[in-house]
């Protein structure tokens, strides 16, 4: 039996029980009032009533979740939830529509509240005393085919910042204004004290962190260089652009500015989560189940988002 055959991905029953162990673990937990363990199952398969006298609401599994309220089968969410963990440059939603035989409309809102899940809500500061974080921007030029459009509306390009622990985590952050003034907020906001931070020459870098701890290597005239803080460079930044970007490409071809965080999601989540730091396929799917709770998200709602 190949994955993508397996119960859960085909079956509603089997997708529902599997959903139910990943997000409750230790039993039913009521998403109204918060109880664990004291829900009884009602005739309707899959539907719980919260047994505490204050409470007394029903629920399912989708209850609070990015799912809730979705007519969109269960088993086809988990379904689009492992293709799109699973494709290193993620999946169009033109192509998911077409695995799936569900609408375009559909499967671009899908694609969508699954890239939130992919968020983390709260981040704990990268790098540490001794260790090397890159740090590297880049822009996002817009293609031939949108580039007057584009230009006419924004007046340049998209750019974001990305944070890179040397053999370790990335996290991106948009870029809304020029300059570089955001680039060092983000630097400041998400590196631990004692990091030592690797960077291309720019100026905007210099005097963002204490003597002995920044590094910088000329582009123009190296690729990298010996120091006592070891190798500088910023290759591994420099690597995950190429990688989103050659996903923008071939793979997702326009980005819309307001959806740019979440595609950026899309791919930190990813990096974080590859074979290399021990997670396959399955276990990235299931970090990202995971993170369905409290990401409701409506269609109205996507459509207005702003990068953030």
């Amino acid at each position: 039996m190949t994955k993508l055959s397996a119960p859960y991905f085909t079956n509603e029953d089997a997708a529902r029980e599997y959903l139910e162990k990943l997000r409750w673990p230790h039993g039913t937990v009521c998403p109204h009032c918060g109880t664990v363990g004291k829900a009884y199952a009602t005739k309707r398969p899959g539907k719980y009533r919260c047994a505490e006298k204050e409470c007394r609401k029903d629920f399912t599994v989708k209850v609070g979740t990015v799912f809730e309220d979705s007519k969109i089968p269960l088993h086809k969410w988990l379904l689009a939830a492992y293709l799109l963990c699973s494709s290193k440059k993620g999946m169009s939603s033109h192509q998911l529509h077409r695995t799936l035989e569900i609408t375009y409309k559909s499967a671009w809102f899908m694609t969508h509240r699954i890239r939130e899940a992919m968020k983390t809500g709260t981040f704990s500061p990268m790098g540490g005393p001794g260790q090397i974080v890159e740090a590297d921007e880049t822009e996002i030029t817009p293609s031939r085919k949108t580039w007057k459009a584009t230009r006419a509306k924004r007046g340049d390009n998209m750019r974001f910042v990305a944070l890179v622990e040397r053999g370790g985590s990335v996290r991106s952050r948009v870029i809304d204004e020029r300059g570089m003034g955001q680039v060092r907020a983000a630097v400041r906001h998400n590196l631990a004290p004692g990091t030592i931070l690797h960077t291309d020459s720019a100026q905007g870098y210099k005097g963002l962190m204490p003597i002995g701890q920044h590094e910088a290597v000329n582009h123009s005239k190296q690729f990298a260089r010996d120091s006592n803080n070891g190798k500088v460079y910023t290759n591994s930044a420099e690597g995950y652009f190429s990688l989103f970007k050659r996903g923008l490409v071939g793979t997702y071809q326009h980005i819309g500015e307001q959806h740019l965080s979440r595609y950026l999601a899309e791919f930190d989540f990813r990096m974080n989560h590859r074979v290399k730091l021990g997670f396959d396929d399955m276990a990235r799917t299931d970090k990202a189940l995971l993170g369905i709770e409290g990401k409701r998200l409506t269609y109205r709602r996507i459509n207005q988002a702003q990068a953030v």
